[in-house]
């Protein structure tokens, strides 16, 4: 009786199964609370408590429907989103509840505007299709769909709070404050040259996860503020209501530009927080995206591509000792995640004697690479090279500038300023000890040198981790003085004519500053250099010109790292989540204080050898600057005036 009710009163009203150029019906663009037709979720809410899982079959007139885990025997309306039972769906496919949706759906795809690409509903109609006509059965089965799709909803939220347990860029940002760098500062990593115009206000599409349907609908969104990959985003009619805003990956599988729902057959269905606010839910969208920005129709594609990478597992490369800096060792590519290499030295027989870097690292080279310029290298035991093992091709390697050495060059002895590998928190007293082919130069660390050169490293001339006599007086950076020397505080020219040393010529330094775009207290993520398996949160505390100070959130100052602004160990917020790599939180002080076998305390021994060197500054501004003749040097520029183009060490000639 009540079915027949029910179809009395529905034969009554005018036909309203029309479809407009925005694939609605015609008079459902009210989505107000108080509209007479209501959801059938809703009414099956009302009316029956939801089944057990265990139920294996439903009967309705006549037929059989095998509905044993609640979805199997539904399907939803790729065009307007409706739900029912797929055996009563249009087509072999079942895509679409009737005739004219499969129509509208065809005509739809071919049009490009936002009028006719944009498909909105706003609750799901109950009474406007044969397959949706109210039936206590249908009632129950959209009751139970809803019901199992709630527990796998709840079931993911649980699981996504355990494994985020503990740290949450958005919360991060948000609760302080920070501002993160920028994509476009990051060329190495993914999107990082093809980024574009996103930035705040910029519309996507997502799913729309205020909403009861037990399919997946989308809405359109606004960023509201971005920070590395990430953005927090607002549903469209939310106006300055923050109270839903979400943080979300951009370069996510779930971030699509407008007009992807409507070229894809998903269904638009507003926020049912703000269902009431319009009764128009078209023209409310087209005011809002008439001269908005979205997403490149493109951009899921680019960020597919930008994310591929030339280096596969089983490759050989050359790389440096992490035992013995002075010397290289041949390497197999175990693994690729983002751009960065776990790479397996070739006599590891349990393949755990490993070493990190990114495939454009300075550290790495292809097989021969050392014999080239008369490198010190350590020849494998191993004589024949394993099954599947291969040797990279060469053009997969990072270039380095070409330099002229017919000329006036470095020359062994020659003193200059360098970071140290071993403890990337100070600029040390270095020497060049070896001048190598192709302008690669072996340098030592002043007073802490191994009698045999084991522990020389190598730096290109173009490296922008090495630097003039006097770059640290200028710049206002703590100079590390040579292990040992008493005659404190440190002058480079008192410690030269002691010495009998040159200090090396300064217009043979790279000089470049590329515009890179960070600024004090962006956040990001780095390397550990110390323990190059491990990224972690970090933030950018000084700029001098293309030389970042980088600290570990959490850690103390000396753990801190110089990292050049175009290293590949620096990467946006949101890439670890991007690529699947583990991304190290912030520590805190129980946590500091707890690892006391962690990586962090090996540094920290490694760090102490250092404490010799009592801190002292070298700046005595300009009381003791190196005295006249061959050495009159400028001031450097501040951090705040650092990024740009400049010449922040200059020699003039006599």
């Amino acid at each position: 009786m009540e079915n027949t009710k029910d179809l009395t009163e529905h034969s009554s009203r005018p036909e309203r199964k029309r479809r407009d150029s925005f694939g609605m019906f015609d008079g459902y663009d009210s989505c107000s609370e108080d509209t007479s037709s209501s959801s059938s979720s809703e009414e099956s809410e009302e009316e029956v408590a939801p089944l057990p899982s265990n139920l294996p079959i439903i009967k309705n007139n006549g037929q059989v429907y095998t509905y044993p885990d609640g979805k199997s025997g539904m399907a939803t309306c790729e065009m307007c989103g409706m739900v029912g039972v797929r055996d009563a769906f249009y087509s072999k496919t079942k895509r679409f509840c009737s005739v004219s949706c499969s129509r509208s759906y065809s005509s739809n795809s071919k049009k490009a505007s936002i009028l006719a690409r944009l498909q909105v509903t706003g609750k799901p109609p109950t009474k406007k299709a044969k397959v949706l006509q109210k039936q206590p059965l249908v009632a129950k089965l959209a009751a139970y769909a809803q019901y199992q799709a709630t527990l796998q909803n709840q079931a993911k939220t649980k699981a996504a709070a355990v494994s985020m347990e503990g740290f949450s860029w958005g919360n991060y940002i948000n609760s302080n404050s920070f501002i993160a760098a920028p994509v476009t500062c990051f060329k190495h990593a993914p999107m990082g040259t093809c980024w574009g115009d996103i930035s705040e206000n910029v519309r996507v599409e997502v799913p729309n996860t205020d909403c009861s349907l037990p399919t997946k609908v989308f809405w359109i969104a606004g960023i509201v503020k971005l920070a590395g990959y990430n953005a927090l985003l607002r549903y469209e009619g939310f106006e300055n209501d923050s109270g839903l805003d979400f943080w979300c990956n951009i370069c996510g599988s779930d971030i699509h530009p407008v007009g992807w729902c409507a070229a894809s057959g998903k269904p638009l269905v507003p926020p049912r927080t703000i269902q009431h606010k319009y009764t128009n839910w078209k023209a409310f969208l087209v005011k809002r995206l008439t001269g908005a920005k979205t997403l490149p129709p493109d951009f899921s594609q680019k960020v597919s591509e930008s994310m591929q990478y030339p280096f596969k597992p089983c490759m050989r490369v050359e790389v440096v000792d992490k035992r013995h800096l002075c010397r290289t060792r041949v390497a197999v590519v175990e693994s690729v995640i983002g751009g960065r290499l776990r790479l397996v030295y070739e006599e590891s027989e349990d393949r755990t004697d490993d070493f990190w870097c990114h495939m454009h690292s300075p550290l790495i080279h292809h097989i021969g690479w050392s014999r080239s310029i008369g490198h010190r290298f350590k020849r494998s035991d191993i004589t024949k090279k394993q099954d599947g093992h291969f040797d990279t091709p060469p053009h997969l390697f990072a270039k380095v500038k070409e330099v002229d050495q017919s000329g006036e060059w470095f020359k062994e002895g020659m003193k200059l300023e360098a970071i140290d590998p071993l403890n990337l928190s100070t600029i040390c007293v270095a020497t060049i000890r070896k001048v190598l082919a192709d302008g690669f130069l072996m340098i030592g660390i002043d007073g802490s040198e191994a009698a045999d050169g084991s522990d020389w490293f190598c730096y290109h001339a173009t490296s922008p981790s090495i630097f003039p006599v006097g770059f640290c007086e200028i710049n206002m950076i703590e100079l590390t003085p040579p292990r040992g020397y008493t005659k404190l505080p440190f002058k480079w020219f008192d410690y030269l004519r002691e010495t009998g040393s040159i200090a090396a010529p300064v217009k043979l330094f790279n000089k470049d500053v590329p515009n890179h775009g960070f600024r004090v207290g962006m956040k990001l993520e780095a390397v550990d250099l110390m323990e190059p398996r491990l990224i972690c949160v970090a933030t950018v505390t000084r700029i001098i010109h293309r030389l970042l100070r980088i600290h570990f959130d959490g850690w103390e100052e000396e753990y801190d790292q110089w990292v050049d602004c175009e290293s590949p160990d620096l990467y946006p917020v949101g890439w670890c989540q991007l690529t699947g790599y583990q991304l190290q939180p912030p520590a805190s002080q129980s946590s500091r204080e707890s690892q006391s076998g962690s990586s962090k305390q090996k540094k920290k021994a490694k760090s102490q050898q250092y404490k010799g060197h009592k801190k002292m500054t070298t700046l005595q501004l300009k009381e003791e600057l190196i005295d006249g003749e061959d050495y009159n040097f400028l001031q450097g520029a501040s951090d705040q005036e650092s990024n740009g183009s400049a010449s922040f060490y200059i020699k003039q000639e006599p």
